[in-house]
């Protein structure tokens, strides 16, 4: 790594990164990111998270680097080791006290956030400092710190301490809706001084916001698509940190999460019974009888298939579409298959109609990453409806499966679905259908719209082959993102 003295460093923070571990779209985009990030190979990037037990479950060979024996929670190792399928470098943040523990990433086996959240991604937030800052491989300082989400956001608070040249900042606000709030007495055991709690840092209305402190210390903000960047200013998205988004604008960019496109690719995708492409659709048949077999619905290749990919949480209307199944089993045929877990009152609500509508009703309560491929190229219509949506992977996901998304016109999905209309169906940029109202009438109509075109074969046809023609790579995102790298290095 010596050798690499005159290539931008970058170290690039994340709660969650797939395949090391995964709970959405942010796994998801801090892995493509970086890949896509160094293709070029002027950028020496390197990765760090915390040590879940299943990212050991997928990288067994590891360099201890650092022992860190004062962190928020306890005393830590820094291991180095490769990321599979690539040779990008990750460090990571092994205190097992605080993440090899049974549950998920965030919450507990019984669906509470774990108590001790706040200091198990302050200790991330610390040792990524003293990595950045040269303190842990001599060899390795960082030019700029990508930070993800609120469980890396107090890294630019804890920047501003540092004495002398400091790597520069980027803070990618992945959802506003989660902020990281704790109370104020956890400043001392988050290694926080007293001084940065104030309205001009993380102070929110008396409690700790990691996200404000992110929002207010990082030298640029991004965020995942331009439509959610103008949203987040206002009083009806912007979740109370509108003032602070309002005051930061000029140093906000909305950039569209691209994916990767050979991950989701369908003409070569190993989870699927039979691969197709844009112009020639007959093996999406093939994966939609054998969903239709194997989730133990009607085989019907001429019914219409919608599918639901998503959290089970209001964010993502999931209680609007459950509270209209029973008005969906009016219309004769139409088949629901869904993935995803959440709300337990969800859960429940959606596994009870299952099991009182067989044959038309799938809902398999947890999340695989082969189920989310085998759904999407077996259905024709995607559901994901949104209270609010910063990007929105799925949607873009399913375009490039011929699965054609139904969704609100918020964030992210209003700039990644060219909705039908007379306009786009004639110039053939039609992609996908979307509806205004967060309500129970707003998702049925758009349902019934795109029903009403589903039996227009033609038509439908050239809506699944526009939005499976869509751009979605890495290639214009990227561009951006340098940008902002090579603004800041500059100055740095």
């Amino acid at each position: 790594m010596a050798g690499y003295t005159n290539r931008l460093r970058v170290l690039f923070v994340s709660s969650e990164i797939f395949p090391l571990a995964k709970t959405g779209g942010l796994a998801d985009v801090c892995s493509s990111l970086p890949i896509a990030l160094t293709r070029e190979g002027d950028i020496d990037m390197m990765l760090m998270m915390p040590g879940y037990d299943s990212v050991f479950e997928v990288i067994r060979d590891w360099d201890e680097i650092a022992v860190l024996p004062d962190l928020p929670g306890g005393p830590a190792r820094l291991l180095l080791g490769t990321m599979p399928d690539s040779d990008l470098q990750i460090v990571l943040l092994d205190q097992p006290q605080a993440f090899r523990r049974p549950g998920g990433l965030y919450i507990d086996e019984h669906g509470k956030e774990w108590a001790d959240n706040a200091q198990r991604f302050a200790a991330l937030c610390h040792a990524a400092v003293e990595l950045a800052m040269g303190r842990v491989l001599p060899y390795w300082r960082a030019d700029i710190i990508h930070c993800n989400d609120w469980h890396t956001a107090l890294i630019p608070v804890l920047l501003s301490a540092q004495p002398g040249r400091r790597p520069r900042t980027i803070f990618t606000l992945h959802n506003l809706a989660y902020q990281g709030l704790c109370p104020a007495e956890l400043l001392g055991q988050l290694g926080l001084p007293e001084s940065c709690f104030s309205f001009d840092g993380p102070e929110y209305f008396g409690q700790i916001s990691f996200l404000k402190g992110g929002l207010v210390f990082a030298d640029k903000l991004t965020t995942v698509s331009p439509s959610y960047a103008k949203e987040i200013a206002s009083a009806e998205f912007g979740m109370g940190l509108e003032g602070v988004l309002a005051r930061r604008k000029a140093d906000l960019v909305g950039i569209l999460n691209g994916i990767d496109d050979t991950v989701w690719n369908p003409r070569i995708d190993p989870a699927l019974p039979g691969c197709y492409g844009a112009d020639d659709l007959a093996n999406k048949s093939e994966c939609k009888a054998a969903l239709q077999r194997d989730w133990g619905l009607e085989t019907d290749i001429g019914a219409p298939l919608l599918v639901f990919a998503a959290r089970l949480e209001a964010q993502k209307m999931a209680d609007i579409l459950l509270e209209i199944l029973p008005e969906l089993m009016a219309r004769p045929r139409l088949q629901i298959a869904m993935i995803g877990q959440g709300a337990h009152d969800l859960q429940v609500g959606f596994a009870a109609a299952s099991a009182q509508t067989p044959g038309r009703i799938a809902a398999r309560i947890a999340y695989r990453e082969d189920w989310a491929h085998q759904l999407l190229a077996a259905g024709d219509i995607l559901l994901h409806g949104a209270r609010f949506e910063p990007c929105g992977l799925t949607p873009m996901y399913a375009m490039r499966y011929g699965a054609v998304p139904i969704v609100r016109a918020v964030g992210g999905l209003k700039d990644s679905v060219t909705a039908v209309d007379e306009a786009s169906l004639a110039t053939g940029r039609a992609s996908g259908f979307q509806f205004q109202a967060a309500t129970a009438a707003g998702l049925l109509d758009a349902i019934d719209h795109a029903l009403s075109l589903f039996s227009q074969r033609e038509n439908w046809r050239k809506i699944q082959q526009a939005g499976m023609r869509k751009d979605f790579s890495w290639h214009r995102p990227t561009a951006q993102y340098r940008q902002l790298y090579d603004e800041l290095a500059a100055v740095a």
